[in-house]
């Protein structure tokens, strides 16, 4: 293991759920496991950072959504450099099992994620050599960060852009039905105004439907009458017309049987109502 800058190392790392380790590694022999598994019952159940010294060295500690990741190191390496590490291993542990982590079995990722672990680890310790690299690491962690902050922003902004246009559609629904409403109750009184207008036009008020239906009549049985005069003359022998009274003035009434094709006068002094008799 290559030493930093500042002279230390980085002795060894893990991941872990809870109190469950999932994967771990170290190149050095020592009881770091056995003091890692003691800070892990101390540690708390909410997101944060911590940082604990024993020995001359550090335990810095990564408590993110149920996983806790650790990085021991010698003292004179720092707390920069450990933590750019499990922000690096979080990053990487999180893309490659996601929510398979939540259920696993302790050291499920051991075999595979172990190699993993060691390569961060010498990657980190090189980075440190050179503080060019270093900086650049820390840039780029603060670029992706700076990332997913403006990706998260635009996804509220959507989400208040959704609820407004949410809003306004309910709005012209609304619109809507009061326009149709208003429209039924437009064209109702419409029909009702034309309705008074023909009544006017055809009678005198206040009895303009009673002489609507007078002349509809008369206009019916004087129809009826023309059709019976018709049908009549085509007939080839003569057929009486049913008795028909008539009144003369003086009250006197008289009894007409006319044969067929002398049926000059029967319009004169009968009225077409009568022949129902």
């Amino acid at each position: 293991m290559a030493d930093s800058a500042h002279g230390g190392r980085l002795i060894y790392a893990l991941v872990a759920r809870e109190r469950t380790v999932l994967a771990e590694y170290t190149a050095f022999t020592g009881n770091f496991a056995a003091v890692a598994a003691q800070c892990l019952e101390k540690c708390p159940n909410q997101d944060a950072k911590l940082t604990y010294r024993c020995d001359g060295h550090t335990f810095n500690f990564l408590i993110e959504d149920g996983l806790t990741y650790l990085v021991v190191a010698e003292a004179a390496v720092g707390r920069q450099i450990p933590f750019v590490l499990l922000e690096r291993i979080k990053d990487d542990f999180k893309a490659t099992y996601g929510f398979r982590a939540r259920t696993a079995i302790a050291l499920a990722f051991d075999r595979q994620y172990a190699p993993k672990l060691k390569q961060f680890m010498n990657e980190a310790m090189s980075a440190s050599a050179d503080p060019d690299k270093m900086r650049s690491v820390q840039n780029q962690v603060s670029a992706v960060k700076s990332v997913m902050i403006e990706n998260i922003e635009r996804v509220l902004d959507r989400g208040e852009k959704i609820e407004l246009l949410v809003d306004k559609t309910e709005n012209l629904r609304f619109q809507a039905d009061t326009f149709q409403k208003s429209g039924r109750q437009l064209r109702r009184a419409m029909c009702r105004q034309n309705l008074k207008m023909k009544l006017v036009i055809l009678g005198d008020p206040p009895h303009d439907w009673v002489g609507v239906v007078l002349r509809d009549l008369l206009w019916r049985g004087k129809k009826l009458h023309k059709q019976w005069e018709e049908f009549s003359t085509t007939l080839p022998i003569p057929i009486p017309i049913p008795s028909l009274t008539t009144t003369k003035p003086g009250g006197r009434q008289i009894k007409v049987c006319t044969p067929v094709g002398k049926l000059e006068n029967f319009g004169e002094n009968v009225h077409p109502l009568d022949a129902r008799r």
